[in-house]
């Protein structure tokens, strides 16, 4: 595989601020009557509150025409018979496991958000692969039907769990990425990628090595540095100081910024960066 070359003069760079969004028109291409159909995919046995708590978040914020919660079906005496939620096999450990069911959910929809909590085994990894690597284009009912591929955001423990098959499905167009620093690097090192992000290395040099990772890969990477929320895609990087966001360090993970990125990207098609940047600074009125 062949490499960027780093550019010299940080022209792709942008900053944003509150006072100085950089693309504070994308919120106006939210539609006001209900358009779009999100899964949010997540849980296991012993954990499953996020994935709910996020799905309903989801259903508050953006004006959906349906969001469906996919959960392993180990969990369904659990939960009341609620019409949102859809339960596919179980691996023996209470996550999910490979099945036609979690490909259709996941195909039917115009976005997906892989929120985690999937708990760590071989057989959710795959079948989570799977998903992304196989991935069927929109089609011609979806609100945003030149997208080539549906948006996807994977994020929490859903990026350290396939981390491992990064080579798989890094390649494939419209992967979000929110995640740590530290996700980062395991996926960094999955790929054998020549340059490494360090949590001691100071605000540029990450943002370096971010630019030349995403000219070699078609994905979108959402993270945290030095006090700055740092977008990038196809090499254009755009940091935003958290202090000027309502996130803190830890509710950054939480999944409604995850969240925030799907409706953003489901709405602005094929402006992943602009999409996701302007995702940091919107706040439910």
């Amino acid at each position: 595989m062949t490499f960027a070359k780093l550019a010299t003069d940080f022209s792709y760079w942008q900053k944003q601020s509150a006072r100085h969004p950089l693309f504070p028109d994308l919120t106006w291409n939210i539609p006001e009557q209900k358009s779009g159909r999100v899964t949010v995919i997540g849980g296991n046995s012993q954990n499953f509150s996020t994935v709910i708590r996020t799905a309903e978040y989801l259903g508050t914020a953006f004006p959906l025409s349906s969001v469906h919660t996919i959960l392993p079906d180990v969990i369904r005496p659990k939960l009341p018979p609620l019409s949102n939620f859809e339960f596919t096999p179980s691996t023996d450990s209470g996550s999910f496991a490979r099945s036609g069911a979690l490909r259709a959910y996941f195909d039917v929809a115009d976005a997906n958000l892989i929120i985690g909590d999937l708990s760590k085994n071989s057989a959710t990894a795959i079948a989570i692969t799977d998903l992304l690597s196989h991935e069927t284009p929109n089609n011609s009912s979806s609100p945003t039907p030149s997208t080539p591929f549906k948006p996807t955001v994977l994020t929490r423990d859903t990026v350290d769990l396939i981390a491992n098959d990064g080579p798989i499905w890094l390649i494939r167009p419209a992967i979000f990425i929110v995640a740590s620093m530290l996700q980062l690097q395991k996926l960094f090192r999955a790929v054998y990628y020549p340059r490494m992000i360090l949590l001691s290395q100071p605000l540029l040099p990450v943002i370096e090595t971010l630019h030349k990772f995403t000219l070699t890969y078609p994905t979108t990477l959402l993270t945290f540095h030095q006090d700055h929320i740092i977008v990038a895609h196809q090499g254009n990087i755009t940091t935003t100081p958290i202090t000027d966001t309502e996130y803190s360090p830890i509710s950054l993970w939480s999944g409604q910024l995850a969240s925030k990125v799907l409706g953003f990207n489901l709405y602005n098609p094929g402006q992943p960066l602009a999409a996701t940047t302007a995702a940091i600074l919107y706040q439910l009125s």
